[in-house]
């Protein structure tokens, strides 16, 4: 799963995780345990060490059978979007008056309100939106309703869909 920051993708991740019994990897997650705490990583190392650590995590967790979410800039690394070609990817969405109340006091190292995440995610847009196979916005429909289409479209999906569907 990719999207924006605070769309959802950890709590989405974990019930479908829960529904197709599989795995379940949040690479901020990953990053955190084996780190300390994104901000900190920032303040203390700057953007760069941080994106390296999360391109570290990241190839592990999509060498994984798993349900996978990544943070929300992992996708502008070349790399990692050429990698994601070979995935099924729900792009998680959500709406800037919803996402408002859930990045209040979060200390997110590149949001400071809802103006800087917009623009966060006006950025990062394109590239979203061309990774993504499908879509899904969890702006005001119940996350177990999300998960459940989710888990269903990963079970009836095989990987040769994938390539076809993202094929120029």
């Amino acid at each position: 799963m990719i999207g924006p920051p605070a769309a959802g993708k950890t709590r989405l991740g974990k019930r479908i995780a829960r529904i197709l019994g599989a795995p379940f990897v949040d690479t901020d997650r990953r990053i955190v345990a084996g780190h300390g705490p994104i901000a900190q990583i920032f303040s203390e190392h700057g953007e760069k060490y941080y994106r390296a650590l999360e391109r570290a995590e990241v190839t592990k967790a999509l060498g994984e059978r798993a349900v996978v979410a990544l943070g929300g800039g992992a996708i502008i690394d070349p790399v990692t979007q050429r990698d994601l070609l070979a995935h099924r990817i729900a792009l998680i969405t959500v709406s800037p008056d919803a996402v408002a109340a859930r990045i209040l006091g979060t200390g997110r190292p590149l949001i400071s309100g809802i103006d800087t995440w917009s623009e966060l995610v006006a950025s990062r847009r394109e590239i979203y939106e061309r990774l993504a196979t499908r879509t899904w916005d969890t702006s005001d429909r119940p996350i177990d309703h999300i998960a459940a289409e989710i888990a269903t479209w990963i079970s009836e999906e095989t990987p040769t869909d994938v390539a076809e569907e993202k094929a120029p």
